[in-house]
């Protein structure tokens, strides 16, 4: 098993406005069919800015049977073909791949699901995404929860989908529970080095890591890392119990500091080294997810890098676009772990990126129920953390980017290209002869306002 092919195969979706598209007769029902905005298995896809590895051309790109066959430019074209879809000056660009999503299905599909997350994900321009081992219930830890994520998504998806398995103590030390789980065909693991939140996805120390890449090494795949360790756990405790206002953002920032990040990516980095050329587990891989430190913990994988650790790094567009002086008192939506720092060190992520010192982007889109949220209450400390955006994540991180000057060719490399290589994905993530034909075509220059009046498609917008 690879990944599970969904609805989408090519994906065409013009996000102009940002308005999901009925690309399929009946909207509301997936298939498993094979779509496409013309009814011909072999066309062309024309735009005066089309996002290539070799940069923006004018021309076009041929398509036949889910595959791209050619890529032009105008000069290498006649545009005589009938079954041509011209879209001027929006950009071309290759479907976004997101390689930390929580569907929550099965077991918490009231969360979201997958009918409802990957017709977001389509609708953000999302042609891939791979799905997390939690929060569904029971979490993919074993072939046989495997399977039940398996039969959960079949015929529910409008995107192609694949899964993370999880390392957790109970199968860390167990090689042949989890080569059984990477046979099955789970790309790579993830793991958590602080309490996750679900019962059946207990924290990990240094020890299962590197159990688990010494099996990883034989597959060459990764292992994804929630790295926070808590510390100082009685202040912790302390600002819990405290009088501190638990609607004032600052207070939950209080209880998960960046040097949580810091302890977890010095640990990891005690095993990582092994990771090198000529090392005990050449060929494993260990990528840190959802990075909000730009300073000490960044500081430390960039050394690691330059060591030749094989190590990547990713970080989400929540962290680029928000602060946490600009969170209003009470408003849970913005309560994820680890947290939404402060602007300074917004600035610092984006130079990280922007400098390539941050290799990829994801949604870490976490949703749940809004009763879990307690948006009455407001309390930050007791609310479930969790940001819910695989919709906007394209629009959000070329809105936030242009300020720094990100191009077109940075989101392809950010949102396709990169992620692409760490899930295995080598026929997807770029617009290139023998890929998979997975495109988004978007207009960069159009406006629109998130507000109740615009289409959402996840479960609990």
């Amino acid at each position: 098993m690879d990944l599970l092919q969904g609805r989408l195969l090519p994906l065409l979706t013009l996000l102009a406005s940002f308005l999901f598209l009925l690309y399929i007769q009946d909207s509301s029902k997936p298939s498993q069919s094979g779509c496409s905005l013309l009814p011909h298995s072999h066309y062309w896809i024309a735009s005066k800015r089309i996002v290539t590895p070799l940069g923006i051309i004018s021309g076009a790109v041929e398509v036949k049977g889910g595959h791209i066959i050619s890529v032009v430019e105008d000069k290498d074209w006649n545009g005589k073909s009938k079954q041509v879809v011209d879209y001027g000056n929006a950009v071309v660009m290759p479907g976004l791949i997101d390689v930390h999503a929580h569907l929550d299905d099965p077991g918490r599909a009231e969360w979201e699901g997958f009918p409802s997350g990957t017709k977001a994900a389509a609708a953000g321009g999302i042609t891939t995404l791979i799905d997390m081992p939690l929060n569904s219930f029971p979490s993919t830890i074993s072939t046989e929860t495997l399977k039940l994520k398996i039969e959960a998504a079949e015929k529910s998806i409008y995107v192609d989908v694949g899964f993370w398995g999880g390392l957790v103590p109970e199968n860390a030390f167990n090689a042949t529970a989890l080569e059984a789980l990477l046979n099955a065909g789970v790309l790579g693991l993830k793991s958590f080095m602080c309490p996750s939140g679900i019962d059946d996805f207990p924290m990990t120390d240094a020890t299962h890591i590197k159990a688990g890449l010494s099996v990883l090494a034989k597959y060459k795949r990764p292992l994804l890392v929630h790295s926070e360790i808590q510390q100082d756990v009685e202040s912790h405790l302390q600002v819990e119990d405290g009088g501190d206002d638990p609607q004032s953002y600052s207070t939950y920032l209080k209880t998960r500091p960046p040097s949580w990040e810091e302890a977890a990516i010095r640990e990891l980095l005690t095993v990582t080294k092994d990771t090198m050329i000529g090392g005990p587990v050449e060929g494993a891989h260990l990528h840190v997810v959802h990075l909000s430190d730009a300073i000490s913990s960044l500081d430390l994988i960039k050394e690691a890098k330059m060591r030749g650790d094989s190590i990547t790094v990713e970080t989400c567009p929540h962290y680029l676009a928000f602060a946490a002086e600009e969170i209003p008192d009470g408003d849970t939506r913005f309560k994820c772990a680890p947290p939404i720092r402060d602007a300074a060190n917004k600035e610092k992520l984006w130079k990280a990126l922007m400098e390539g010192h941050i290799d990829m982007l994801s949604s870490d889109h976490s949703p749940t129920v809004p009763e879990l949220k307690l948006l009455n209450d407001g309390n930050f400390l007791r609310a479930w953390g969790g940001i819910s955006s695989i919709q906007f994540v394209l629009p959000v991180t070329w809105s936030y980017g242009r300020k720094f000057g990100v191009t077109l060719e940075q989101l392809a490399l950010w949102w396709s290209e990169r992620p692409a290589k760490l899930a295995r994905q080598y026929l997807k993530g770029a617009i290139a002869i023998g890929n998979h034909a997975d495109i988004v075509v978007w207009e960069p220059e159009v406006e629109f306002d998130l507000d109740d009046d615009h289409p959402m498609y996840v479960k609990n917008p």
